[in-house]
C-alpha cells in the first residue's frame, strides 16, 4: 500500500497484461509479469487456455490466469453452405460425405465375404441366382462407390478452391467491404477477433484494470475496447501496447487471402487508443511510428534473459549430458519454434559433410509434423543416430542448458521481421557464450560480424552452412573469446525492464508502489 496527501492508503495501480497464448512457452511475458509484480505493481496476466479450461497460477508475485475461448466465429458462413456454383453435385459439407464412402466400403466388404462363403460351397449355397444376384451386388456397389467418390471430389475441390478465399468473388467481397467500412472491415472479412473480445472482455472489465499492456494485434483491440467500456462509466485506463512483429512483416497465420487485410484493418483502427507503444527493435518502432502516425518513436524492449538466468550452475542439467554426448564431440544446436520458414531442414541436409558433429533441436513440439519429417529426412542420409530432439525447457534454464554446445544456430529465413531484429534465441546463445551461425538475415547478420562471434551463410545454402560450420568446430574458442569485448549486461532483462517501468510510472503516476 502506499500513502495519499491524506494519509489514506491506497493500493498500487492493477496492470492487466493481455497475450494471445497459454503463457507457458511466452518467455518476454512471463518476464514482462514478474518483474512489474517484483515491482510492487498489481499484475495479473491473462492468455487463452490450451485446452478449453480456464486455469490459474502464479508467477512470482503475479497472478497468471488462462481464460476458456470457445472460437465459433473462425469458420466462415460459406464453410457451412453448399457451393452450387463450384460443385453442383457435392455433397453438403455436413460429414455426410464421409459416413457414405464408409457406408460403401462396409458394403464391399461385406460382399467380399459372401463370394467367399459362395466359393468354399458353405451354406449359402452356389446356386447360379445366388451368384448372379452377388454379381448385381458387386457392380451396383462399384458405380455407388464411383457416384460417392464424383460427389466427395466436388465437396473437397470446391472447399479447396474458397478455403483460400482467392476467387474472383472473394476479391470482390474483400474490395468491397474494405472501401465500404474501411478499418472497420475486419468485422466482416475476419469475423474471429470477435472470439478473443468475447473470451477475454468481461474479464478485463471485472478486474478493472488501471493500465492493460496488450501484446501484439489481436489483444491491442481486446484492450482499446476495454478502455473504452471504462470511460463511458467513468473511469480511466492506460493503455500499452507491446508490439512483437511488424505485421505486414509475418508470415500469415492462416492460408486465406483476407487475413493480412483484416488485421492490418483491426490494426489500424486500435492503435490510436495506444497511451505507449514497445516494440522489440529501432527498426520497426520507425515502421510503427511511420505505418500509424504515432506521436512519440515507440518505445524498444528486447526480449533478454535476466540476469540471474546467465549465471547458470555447471553442475545443473544441460544439453549435452540430457543426450549423452561427450565435451569433445562437435554439438550444434537449434533452440526456438519448430517451423520451415525457420530454415532448419538446412542442418539435417549438411549433416552428411559433417560426420563428426550432432545436431540438437529443442522444439516447442517435439512430435510435430514438421519435426518427424526432418527426423525421416535424417534416415534417409544415414544421420538419424547423430540428430537429438527435445523439449523446451523453463525459460530461466535455456542458458545454462544450452551453454555446452559448440555453436548455436539460427538459420531462418528472409522474412521482413526476421531482418530487422535480434531475436530471443540470438540473446540465449549470446549469454550462453555459444559461436553463433546464422543466415544472411540482415540485423543479426551485421550483428555477428561486427562482434565477430559467429559466421553468416547464405539462407538454405547447405554448402555455405557446412562451410561455416567447419570453421566454428575448428577453432570455437576464438569465437567464444569475442564475448570477452561484448557488453553483455545491456542484453538482460533487468535493463531492458526498466523502460517498461518508466512507462508504467508516467501512466499511473499517483498508484506507483511504495512511493508516499
Amino acid at each position: 500500500m502506499v500513502a495519499t496527501g491524506t494519509n489514506e492508503p491506497t493500493a498500487p495501480a492493477r496492470i492487466v497484461i493481455l497475450v494471445d497464448n497459454g503463457v507457458n512457452g511466452d518467455s518476454r511475458v512471463q518476464k514482462t509479469a514478474r518483474s512489474a509484480a517484483d515491482a510492487g505493481w498489481d499484475v495479473i496476466l491473462l492468455g487463452r487456455s490450451p485446452n478449453g479450461q480456464p486455469q490459474s497460477w502464479k508467477l512470482g508475485d503475479a497472478q497468471v490466469r488462462l481464460v476458456r475461448m470457445p472460437s465459433p466465429l473462425r469458420q466462415r458462413r460459406h464453410e457451412y453452405r453448399r457451393r452450387w456454383f463450384i460443385g453442383p453435385l457435392a455433397y453438403p459439407p455436413t460429414g455426410i460425405a464421409a459416413q457414405r464412402a464408409q457406408v460403401v466400403k462396409a458394403w464391399q466388404a461385406d460382399l467380399v465375404i459372401k463370394r467367399a462363403l459362395l466359393a468354399s460351397g458353405g451354406r449359402s449355397g452356389g446356386s447360379v441366382l445366388k451368384r448372379g444376384s452377388l454379381r448385381v451386388q458387386e457392380v451396383a456397389a462399384k458405380v455407388l462407390k464411383r457416384w460417392v467418390s464424383f460427389r466427395y471430389w466436388q465437396l473437397t475441390t470446391a472447399q479447396r478452391l474458397r478455403g483460400s478465399l482467392r476467387s474472383p468473388w472473394d476479391r470482390a467481397y474483400t474490395w468491397f467491404w474494405r472501401r465500404l467500412l474501411g478499418v472497420r472491415s475486419w468485422r466482416r472479412l475476419e469475423p474471429q477477433l470477435w472470439d478473443y473480445e468475447l473470451a477475454y472482455g468481461p474479464t478485463v472489465d471485472q478486474l478493472r484494470p488501471d493500465v492493460i499492456y496488450a501484446n501484439d494485434f489481436r489483444m491491442l483491440g481486446v484492450g482499446a475496447r476495454a478502455k473504452i467500456r471504462a470511460r463511458t462509466k467513468g473511469r480511466q485506463i492506460k493503455l500499452i501496447w507491446d508490439v512483437h512483429e511488424y505485421l505486414p512483416g509475418v508470415k500469415p497465420r492462416s492460408n486465406n487471402a483476407r487475413w493480412m487485410t483484416a488485421n492490418q484493418a483491426h490494426e489500424h483502427e486500435f492503435s490510436p487508443y495506444a497511451d505507449a507503444v514497445i516494440t522489440v527493435s529501432a527498426q520497426l518502432a520507425e515502421l510503427l511510428k511511420r505505418d500509424h502516425s504515432l506521436p512519440l518513436l515507440p518505445s524498444v524492449v528486447l526480449n533478454t534473459p535476466n540476469v540471474a538466468d546467465v549465471e547458470w550452475d555447471e553442475g545443473a542439467p544441460n544439453l549435452r549430458n540430457r543426450i549423452g554426448l561427450g565435451p569433445e564431440t562437435p554439438l550444434l544446436v537449434y533452440s526456438g519454434a519448430a517451423a520451415a520458414h525457420r530454415g532448419m531442414g538446412v542442418m539435417v541436409e549438411a549433416m552428411p559433410h559433417l560426420p563428426e558433429a550432432h545436431v540438437a533441436f529443442v522444439v516447442n513440439d517435439p512430435q510435430s509434423a514438421y519435426l518427424n519429417s526432418l527426423v525421416a529426412r535424417a534416415k534417409e542420409l544415414g544421420a538419424a543416430d547423430r540428430l537429438h530432439v527435445l523439449p523446451y525447457v523453463a525459460h530461466h534454464e535455456v542458458v545454462g542448458f544450452l551453454s555446452t554446445a559448440t555453436a548455436g544456430v539460427i538459420p531462418i529465413h528472409h522474412w521482413l521481421n526476421h531482418e530487422i531484429q535480434l531475436i530471443t534465441k540470438f540473446f540465449e546463445y549470446s549469454h550462453a557464450r555459444l559461436p553463433i551461425l546464422v543466415s544472411d538475415v540482415e540485423t543479426m547478420a551485421a550483428t555477428v560480424r561486427e562482434n565477430e562471434q559467429g559466421e553468416v551463410f547464405r539462407v538454405d545454402d547447405v554448402e555455405g552452412y557446412v562451410r561455416a560450420a567447419k570453421a566454428v568446430i575448428a577453432d570455437p574458442d576464438r569465437y567464444r573469446a569475442a564475448y570477452k569485448s561484448i557488453d553483455l549486461a545491456a542484453w538482460t532483462w533487468e535493463v531492458q525492464a526498466e523502460v517498461q517501468a518508466g512507462l508504467y510510472r508516467r501512466l499511473a503516476p499517483d498508484r506507483i508502489p511504495g512511493r508516499a
